[in-house]
């Protein structure tokens, strides 16, 4: 059970007496008459091969309040996406799953290129955007959740309890993410968001100075967090980052455009796991390494556009203060570890904090080198603005690659609502 205890700018809420899921989806149902309820799931075909996303689709089949369920599907050829469609079959609510290699929609990825108007990059980013205009297009939902598919502790809780608080009528929340303790194999995980983001805001706070943006980012729980909901209203101008700096920059966003009380986070799982990436030490272009380059750029930019005036100084003395920072932290999370029976490795805890304190300063050093960068996908309004097609047209290329590649089927629904 988890205390109760309300710290930072925005609004915790809690898993305080175990509700049963049953009951949690019997509110569900009832605010989906009034507000109806979505999910986007941003997915590699890889993932079908997992054990997680065909759990995840089991579960999935017992939620009775969804209208519409979203997959992006990414890295798949055709026969991949076929095979996709039979997987996705199962899913009893309404739900499309965009084949972002297919022919269509990379036409529409093209004519977007075109305009300037299109992701410049492959990738989670490039994916969640397409599955948000696709939501927005058909206007099936309006209130949606958004997680990963690779959980591999997942139950059907954790969606009711993520997209709760912008489903019920009376709250007046617009984004909500998920939080949860990372724990496997013994350990205690998170090792990006322990070791990196919370002592690299920490030492943002002493360098920079205190500012209600720094002070927002530190009142989350788990800020690299991929489960988060929001309303419809939200998506039209959003601006989503194409590299890993993902989690960052939509709270970011929502910062931008939300008063705090908009926002929350809630406790959607007693425990989470998914698939770990490498720590990565020699190759700065993957793993965790990549991973810390991407969030730190992320920062920097969001704290450049308020006004922080950055200059190689300032980066070197971060580094140095994130470091001593982040040293001092292993011995609380060390005796978290002991005191719960779990192992702690502080040759690995250390590595890892080493690594991140060079690539705070690489990543400092190359905003200073491309500070006019600006990795942001065009919101979805202004792209509207420009086409105004586009929607009907998104509409129309998954019908379509639905229409010829599904298996046998009912006849198909009408994509609006």
């Amino acid at each position: 059970m988890a205390d109760f205890y309300q710290n930072g700018t925005i609004t915790t809420l809690h898993n305080l007496g175990g509700r049963s899921t049953e009951d949690l989806e019997k509110d569900l149902m009832s605010f989906s008459e009034r507000r109806k309820l979505g999910l986007i799931l941003p997915s590699l075909y890889s993932e079908i091969q997992t054990p997680a996303l065909p759990a995840i689709i089991r579960e999935l089949q017992a939620v009775p309040y969804l209208s519409q369920i979203v997959i992006g599907l990414d890295r798949a050829s055709q026969s991949e996406y076929e095979h996709a469609l039979t997987f996705f079959s199962a899913l009893p609510q309404h739900h499309r799953v965009l084949w972002n290699d297919g022919p269509r929609l990379k036409a529409i990825d093209e004519r977007l290129q075109e305009a300037g108007l299109a992701p410049t990059e492959l990738g989670k980013g490039r994916n969640v955007w397409y599955c948000m205009g696709y939501v927005l297009a058909t206007g099936r939902a309006e209130a949606i959740a958004l997680h990963d598919c690779d959980i591999l502790t997942y139950d059907r809780s954790l969606l009711a309890r993520l997209i709760y608080p912008v489903a019920h009528p009376i709250f007046g929340y617009e984004f909500c993410k998920g939080y949860y303790p990372r724990v496997s194999e013994n350990k205690i995980n998170g090792r990006v968001c322990r070791l990196l983001v919370t002592p690299m805001i920490r030492a943002l706070k002493r360098i920079v100075g205190e500012s209600p943006y720094l002070n927002y980012l530190d009142s989350y729980r788990y800020i690299l967090a991929g489960e988060f909901a929001f309303r419809k209203r939200l998506l039209g101008d959003l601006r989503v980052p194409t590299d890993w700096g993902l989690e960052i920059g939509v709270v970011s966003e929502v910062y931008r455009s939300n008063s705090n009380k908009q926002i929350c986070q809630v406790d959607i799982a007693d425990n989470y796991d998914h698939k770990h990436q490498d720590l990565s030490l020699s190759d700065q272009t993957a793993g965790l390494s990549r991973m810390s380059l991407d969030i730190a750029r992320s920062l920097y930019r969001k704290l450049a556009i308020q006004g922080t005036v950055f200059s190689p100084e300032t980066f070197r003395t971060l580094k140095a203060t994130y470091y001593r920072m982040a040293l001092d932290l292993i011995e609380t999370y060390r005796n978290d570890a002991i005191m719960n029976g779990l192992t702690f490795d502080i040759h690995k805890e250390e590595e890892a904090i080493e690594l991140f304190a060079e690539n705070i300063l690489t990543a400092g050093n190359q905003f200073l080198e491309r500070s006019t960068e600006a990795p942001f996908i065009p919101t979805w309004n202004r792209v509207f603005s420009a086409i105004p097609t586009i929607f009907d047209e998104l509409i129309e290329a998954v019908e379509a690659d639905h229409a010829e590649f599904a298996p046998s089927h009912p006849a198909p629904q009408s994509a609006r609502a």
